[in-house]
């Protein structure tokens, strides 16, 4: 996935709403480590960070089987059972005015929802629950979003927020003082060090995505099978998690997984990929986002080796790759139709119906048995679009995701 920039989850109730997510920006009480580099492989990650938490770990493990409430046709308004937010208070008629504190979208996963929000914005608009959305874009800077944040509070003409930090510990409180306004916040995709939010919007996490992915490779492994571990970069939360998950369970099953920081570079993919069939076979490689899948299997092909045992994500790139190589793989899932979520969540707010404190979406990952369906779903679609990016419903689908048009 495009991810840059992934925040933790916080899922039990004591516990303040932290973050979820991929993109680029890093938790600033992080360094990169020296090990991070060209061909190099990866440290630790940032050994002054210790991301395994067991029992977020468990937490996300049991959600992976939860039953969701809701239409399953509807996946962006699913959930998971749990405290219930009264919004009463916020009950008002008229179509109201939207302000959204964006991270950025500068990549694909990103550049996806955002088309996709754009869109459920304007039947919002047409059926009069929201009269406008002012959106500022951070591009991947949290002093930015904060300055935007904060501008849209002295402004003073918002109905409700709708945020997605860029990054957890830094946004905090620009969050806390949008919650002070005492109009409704809504905080999706990456999570804040606060609880003050009317709802807090994300698909499982990153644990969860962990223990998919190591475990279909695991069970396809033996043990001292080698596998390469392609991340994008240290010091995210949720792509730690990621690669905490997974470590841990190819460390139970005698994997030799050998991982490196990538950034999503294809030249740096192949090179570490061609450097690590030189050393021997290397039977499976997992991947931390899909960023780079093709580059990975094309370094295979290009020493003609036989192709791995593989994961990737939903981005149209890999799977297709997937379809034409009859590789044995899965694609996990971070769920892109989340991007429709905060608005449908405040037309419930205006309503004043109550909703989930914490809404955690489904994060279902594509197995073999559902590629061609997948692939036919999204037939004609760009090579950086996202499967499950839950659009189809929408106004000018398809093609407004087909064209890329980014608003």
């Amino acid at each position: 996935m495009r991810n840059n920039h992934v925040r933790a989850i916080a899922l039990a109730a004591t516990l303040p709403l932290v973050a979820l997510t991929a993109c680029t920006t890093t938790d600033p009480s992080v360094t990169q480590t020296s090990g991070t580099g060209t061909g190099s492989a990866a440290a630790s990650s940032p050994a002054s960070k210790d991301w395994f938490d067991q029992t977020l770990y468990d937490t996300q493990n049991q959600q992976r089987s939860a039953t969701f409430e809701g239409n399953p046709e509807q996946p962006y308004l699913q959930y998971i059972a749990g405290p219930m937010t009264d919004t009463s208070k916020f009950k008002a008629p008229g179509a109201h005015k939207v302000c959204f504190a964006n991270a950025s979208i500068s990549n694909p996963w990103r550049q996806t929802g955002w088309i996709t929000m754009n869109q459920q914005l304007k039947a919002l608009q047409g059926t009069g629950v929201i009269s406008e959305m002012e959106t500022r874009d951070a591009k991947d800077n949290d002093n930015t979003q904060i300055a935007d944040i904060d501008y849209f509070i002295a402004e003073g003409k918002c109905d409700a927020f709708v945020i997605s930090p860029n990054s957890t510990a830094a946004l905090t409180q620009a969050v806390e003082r949008a919650c002070q306004t005492g109009k409704p916040v809504v905080v999706f995709d990456r999570g804040v060090q606060t609880d003050c939010a009317t709802t807090f919007i994300h698909p499982i996490g990153g644990f969860a995505w962990g223990i998919d992915t190591a475990t279909f490779i695991s069970d396809k492994l033996q043990s001292g099978d080698k596998v390469v571990a392609l991340r994008i970069l240290p010091g995210v939360d949720v792509l730690e998690h990621r690669w905490a998950a997974a470590k841990k369970i190819f460390e139970e099953k005698g994997i030799q997984a050998k991982d490196y920081f990538t950034n999503a570079d294809p030249t740096e993919i192949k090179k570490i990929i061609s450097d690590e069939l030189a050393t021997g076979d290397v039977k499976g490689v997992w991947m931390d986002a899909g960023d780079g899948a093709v580059a990975a299997l094309e370094a295979f092909e290009d020493a003609g080796k036989k192709l791995p045992v593989m994961t990737g994500e939903d981005e149209m790139s890999f799977l297709t790759k997937w379809k034409q190589t009859g590789i044995d793989a899965m694609a996990p899932v971070y769920s892109n139709f989340q991007w429709r979520t905060p608005l449908l969540a405040l037309e419930k707010i205006f309503k004043g119906e109550p909703i989930p404190t914490e809404w955690v979406l489904p994060q279902k990952p594509i197995l073999a048995d559902e590629l061609d369906q997948w692939l036919q779903r999204n037939q004609g679609m760009p090579s950086g679009h996202y499967a499950k990016f839950g659009g189809e419903d929408l106004a000018g689908y398809p093609e407004v995701w087909q064209q890329r048009q980014i608003p």
